[in-house]
């Protein structure tokens, strides 16, 4: 009961307003600047990801499978030497300057990679008849790693996708939204902000699909693939996206943050005078606290079994469109359903964030999780027995089982990114706002940073481990049956971290509103 009590808002809104749009008018020169930054960080975010699928999964010689060793190999051990190395920009550079250098780098790779890296590969790669040279002679348990260097650059890319969406989205955004939002405020804000956000994978998913005709139209014209035509379209508005979010930033550091009725000047004055820590005391100062460590399972959680998921799933997804702009084009139907699915749940996810306790609202992603996993890798074990073009009527729609199991996959992958963009991101951001300026600087760094990456590597080196173990070219699918009952057993772990990490913010929100309102007094 006291959870529940304890975050009951003040009812400022009646009507249908009440549910669909609980923004005052006066609160919209702060709330659409927000929401307009994370449209465009999610819109990069979308195209980013969709484009380093295709380039590593479709490479030569590559597959699905090389995705686990990426992961663990690559993304991990550079999400842990930026994390050495934002910790000190923290110590020796303000925010303002840390977000224009972190976002003008991403934008840089990426317009170099698109424009100057790929269309030198056929010289920078090796072929695939070197890879194949190379697998016959190395240790079985290297198979797929082989492919991951002899495609060195698309690795590059995959591995600078994966920190767009920790650092940029799941830091940068975050930490600059909970730096001037109020809990009261973020019950509204934060979902709607999620709301607008998921206008960006529809914007992306036409984007990818232009990018797809203009290949096709390459590829017809007799230029290879046409995919070196697709990418430039997508380099393009990756790069325009990088200048209209730090364009936005810079509005609001001028408009915004300077107007007191939206945000505390001594709020600034506390950030500037807070504590120099060292490297190594700021991570004795960030993992003592159990607060952040419960918000860190269940990062974890989630990204490991969305990886064990999904990378199952994209190896179908590579059978049925092998084409590179072909999966290219799926991949924009994947981006619009869930900016459109999220975009309806938010409206519900708002209704039970606003009404029902925090605690209700963070149980919703691992539920879905699991039902969905379930049915998609019950599914997926009935293919493995049949041939996949094995014709079979299922509900009186008639398809190969490979394609059944994309359609699966597809909704399982949508449901589940949906409900965790509009619930378990407002309902994790929520919890690091009734923490001291250092853990929620630093602190929200670690988790989304390293936790972020730890999760998808966690679930990589599950993947890698059992790829090595059977060696050779060993697949994903063959997994099945493994990789689905981990799913459950570790949902089920994310599902208790959320009742306790319940209890303890209930408790530190109501000591910090107890702080807050002593000068009135």
């Amino acid at each position: 009961m006291s959870n529940t009590k304890a975050e009951q808002p003040v009812q400022d809104f009646t009507g249908w307003r009440n549910y669909l749009w609980p923004i005052h008018n006066y609160e919209l020169k702060k709330f659409l600047p927000m929401g307009l930054m994370m449209l465009f960080v999610l819109f990069n975010y979308t195209l980013m990801r969709d484009t380093k699928d295709v380039l590593v999964i479709t490479a030569a010689g590559s597959g699905a499978e090389v995705v686990s060793f990426l992961k663990l190999g690559g993304v991990l051990p550079c999400a842990v030497l930026f994390m050495f190395f934002y910790v000190k920009m923290a110590n020796l550079m303000s925010s303002e300057k840390i977000f224009y250098t972190l976002v003008s780098a991403f934008m840089i790779f990426f317009a170099l990679f698109g424009f100057v890296i790929n269309p030198l590969v056929s010289s920078l790669h090796m072929s695939e008849a070197t890879m194949q040279a190379i697998r016959e002679t190395a240790p079985k348990s290297l198979y797929w790693p082989i492919a991951a260097i002899g495609n060195w650059s698309f690795s590059l890319f995959y591995i600078m996708a994966e920190l767009w969406g920790s650092v940029v989205l799941s830091m940068l955004f975050w930490q600059f939204a909970n730096a001037t939002t109020k809990i009261s405020e973020s019950k509204r804000f934060y979902a709607f902000y999620g709301l607008i956000g998921n206008f960006g994978l529809i914007f992306s998913g036409e984007i990818l699909k232009y990018g797809s005709r203009v290949g096709a139209a390459a590829k017809a014209a007799g230029l290879g693939d046409g995919y070196a035509a697709n990418l430039r379209v997508l380099t393009v508005a990756i790069t325009l996206g990088c200048l209209a979010i730090m364009f936005i930033y810079n509005w609001m550091q001028k408009n915004v943050l300077t107007d007191p009725k939206f945000f505390d000047p001594t709020q600034v004055k506390k950030k500037k005078e807070k504590l120099r820590l060292s490297l190594g005391e700021s991570f004795k100062y960030i993992f003592k606290s159990s607060y952040l460590g419960l918000i860190l399972m269940i990062v974890l959680g989630y990204n490991i079994c969305i990886n064990l998921v999904e990378l199952v799933w994209k190896s179908q997804v590579k059978i049925a469109f092998p084409d590179r702009n072909d999966y290219s084009h799926f991949m924009s139907v994947l981006s619009q359903s869930t900016g459109i699915f999220t975009i309806f749940f938010t409206f519900i996810g708002m209704n039970i964030l606003r009404r029902c306790s925090w605690r209700t609202a963070a149980l919703v992603n691992p539920i879905i999780v699991i039902i969905t996993s379930v049915l998609f890798f019950f599914l997926l074990n009935f293919t493995r027995l049949n041939s996949p073009d094995f014709p079979v009527n299922l509900a009186f729609i008639t398809t190969t089982l490979v394609m059944l199991t994309v359609s699966v996959g597809l909704v399982q992958n949508v449901t589940c990114k949906g409900t965790k963009y509009s619930l378990f991101d407002s309902t994790k951001q929520m919890a690091y706002i009734p923490l001291d300026s250092e853990l929620k600087a630093k602190g929200q760094a670690a988790v989304e940073v390293i936790g972020g990456r730890f999760g998808k590597s966690g679930g990589a080196m599950i993947q890698a481990i059992l790829l090595a173990i059977f060696g050779g070219g060993t697949t994903l699918l063959s997994l099945a049956p493994i990789l689905g009952p981990l799913v459950v057993v570790i949902a089920t772990l994310w599902l208790f971290s959320v009742f306790g990490l319940s209890k303890k913010f209930v408790a530190l929100n109501e000591k910090k509103e107890a702080v807050d309102a002593e000068p009135q007094k």
